[in-house]
């Protein structure tokens, strides 16, 4: 199957510049079966992790773009896209089964999203019709008003595609955005999107919409990511996690970590200055014997022992 990327909204017109959406790290002392034994959900499970994408230094993102290694270990590819508004972004991407990754360098997006250290997280639905009641939750979480947006998509004919709603706990962010997606019917409609029939009704799900391309290569699935992001910016933050089923547990010195799905996510809280996105946990489609280590511009990706990758970034000198 051709491969198809999921990619960030962008906001424009009405919206404040550098708004965009894009879209689990626990450290070796916090695993993902302690983050989820030491909290509880008042929710069930209705948002799952889809993608993170992280803004890196020029040298790290053009190391990334143009390594050997990285064709041969991910469903990889470098894209260029034009969303809502006619904002274009370029991206490179590790695409998995139901989760992948997105980097950017600096300048890399339109206004403050594309300045180093910026990242994102997108959570999404797999059935049709549950945004609203994640909407729902997240009022019952203390967001009065969730902001709603319709992202689009242009595959070249200038004439926009309804991609997928989303629902954004706040616009005003220091360096972190997160929102809740649902793709729309109308993209799995286009057969420009390369994506797979539904597997019941209603499917709106990470697997029907991502390639299956991953099978030919190592790399399986986002399994965990750490974030480095304000105390502003975890304080929108964890309402959605929340709201959308994900058991949050406090951490000393103010971060969390948040569990559900398959997928951690670990959030320290730092100045802006220290922000940015700096580990990320691979699942592999087969074990390997021995540990690999590639050093990839400011960052290092550890590739097994087993059938486990984690890909670490350098912070900010």
């Amino acid at each position: 199957m051709v491969l198809v990327l999921v990619l960030a909204a962008v906001f424009t017109g009405a919206f404040e510049s550098g708004t965009r959406v894009v879209a689990r790290a626990a450290d070796g002392a916090t695993s993902a079966a302690d983050s989820n034994s030491a909290a509880t959900s008042a929710h069930s499970q209705l948002l799952f992790y889809n993608h993170s994408y992280g803004v890196l230094d020029r040298e790290t993102a053009d190391a990334i773009e143009h390594s050997t290694y990285l064709r041969d270990f991910a469903n990889f590819q470098v894209r260029t896209t034009t969303g809502a508004g006619g904002e274009v972004w370029t991206g490179r991407y590790l695409m998995g089964r139901e989760t992948y990754l997105e980097l950017f360098g600096v300048g890399d997006v339109p206004g403050q999203d594309g300045t180093f250290g910026s990242a994102g997280l997108g959570l999404s639905v797999e059935n049709a019709g549950q945004l609203a009641a994640v909407g729902e939750r997240l009022k019952e979480e203390g967001v009065a008003d969730p902001i709603e947006f319709l992202q689009t998509r242009d595959f070249g004919d200038g004439v926009p595609v309804p991609w997928f709603d989303a629902l954004l706990p706040t616009l005003q962010y220091d360096s972190f955005s997160s929102w809740a997606m649902e793709y729309r019917p109308e993209y799995f409609a286009d057969p420009r999107s390369n994506t797979e029939p539904a597997d019941h009704p209603g499917d709106v799900g990470r697997e029907r919409y991502l390639s299956d391309a991953y099978r030919d290569h190592l790399m399986r699935n986002v399994t965990s990511v750490r974030f480095a992001i304000t105390a502003h910016d975890l304080a929108s933050t964890v309402p959605l996690l929340r709201a959308g089923g994900f058991a949050v547990r406090e951490l000393p010195g103010g971060g969390v970590v948040a569990h559900g799905g398959g997928t951690t996510i670990r959030f320290d809280a730092v100045p802006r200055e220290r922000a940015g996105l700096r580990e990320v946990g691979m699942s592999l489609n087969r074990a390997v014997h021995d540990r690999h280590e590639e050093r990839i511009g400011r960052s290092t990706l550890a590739v097994g022992p087993g059938a486990h990758a984690v890909w670490t970034f350098d912070g900010p000198q």
